[in-house]
């Protein structure tokens, strides 16, 4: 049995049902978006990697959808953190969050108590919750990992004609299947990680779900500043800032000896 949370009024934390973009991760209908101000961020793709930009002071909230028929459950991390509880595990030991059939969630923030949470931001390796708890070995990163409710197979008890029972016709088997030490090097303003912000409401309640081991999907995101994705060469580099300084700089006074010219 897993741990897992959702919401005491509306049985699934924090709902909200909307579009799903072409730019969102999708492995099997299970999706993962990255939101500012309720919009997904665009992706970009390198040597395997989906990365987002990250906006330095923005808020952002990431949302989870289930396309199956049954209930599901995700592991999400940020930062290497665990959005529930901050500890750092693999996705099978970890609290989940709980989406029922066909539903989308989205998780706005770290979930600090049984009634609130604090929202998810853009900051600077340095000002991170990841800094702050000193696990600092895998920010810049989200991932998810999903997993689904294990359905029970109802068993059918065989008789003999004489009355004695010839055993239960047998359910299928399952599918098979830190403490984190800080980073001597100095954190760096020009690389993202994300900060514990703004409080505000979130009602959870624990409870206990049969999961199949296997995972259905597993995501993982990279985030970075603009300038960070443009040295990777994700994003172009802009173009110079024109420098009135410059022009100055190469001023001279005379070209030719012709005549100045007359508006008439």
């Amino acid at each position: 049995m897993r741990k897992t949370l959702r919401s005491l009024s509306l049985a699934i934390l924090a709902i909200l049902v909307g579009t799903v973009p072409v730019c969102a991760s999708t492995k099997g209908g299970f999706r993962v978006e990255i939101l500012v101000n309720g919009a997904p961020l665009q992706e970009y793709w390198l040597n395997g990697t989906t990365y987002i930009e990250a906006l330095k002071g923005q808020e952002y909230a990431i949302r989870l959808t289930n396309p199956l028929p049954v209930r599901a459950v995700a592991a999400l991390s940020v930062d290497g953190l665990n959005t529930i509880d901050a500890k750092h595990t693999d996705a099978w030991t970890a609290s989940k969050w709980v989406l029922g059939p066909y539903e989308t969630i989205t998780i706005q923030g770290w979930q600090t108590g049984s009634g609130e949470a604090r929202k998810f931001y853009f900051t600077t390796e340095g000002s991170s919750y990841g800094a702050w708890l000193g696990k600092t070995g895998n920010l810049g990163v989200i991932s998810a990992v999903f997993f689904k409710e294990k359905i029970r197979v109802p068993e059918y008890r065989v008789m003999r004609k004489d009355g004695r029972e010839m055993g239960a016709a047998p359910a299928p088997a399952a599918s098979a299947a830190h403490k984190e030490s800080q980073e001597e090097s100095a954190a760096k303003d020009d690389l993202a990680a994300t900060g514990i912000g703004d409080r505000f409401e979130h009602p959870v309640e624990r409870v206990y779900l049969e999961l199949e081991r296997q995972p259905c999907a597993s995501f993982s995101l990279r985030y970075e500043f603009r300038p960070v994705l443009t040295r990777l060469g994700i994003l172009p580099h802009p173009r110079p800032v024109f420098d009135p300084l410059e022009r100055r700089r190469r001023a001279h006074g005379f070209d030719d000896m012709t005549f100045c010219p007359d508006p008439r």
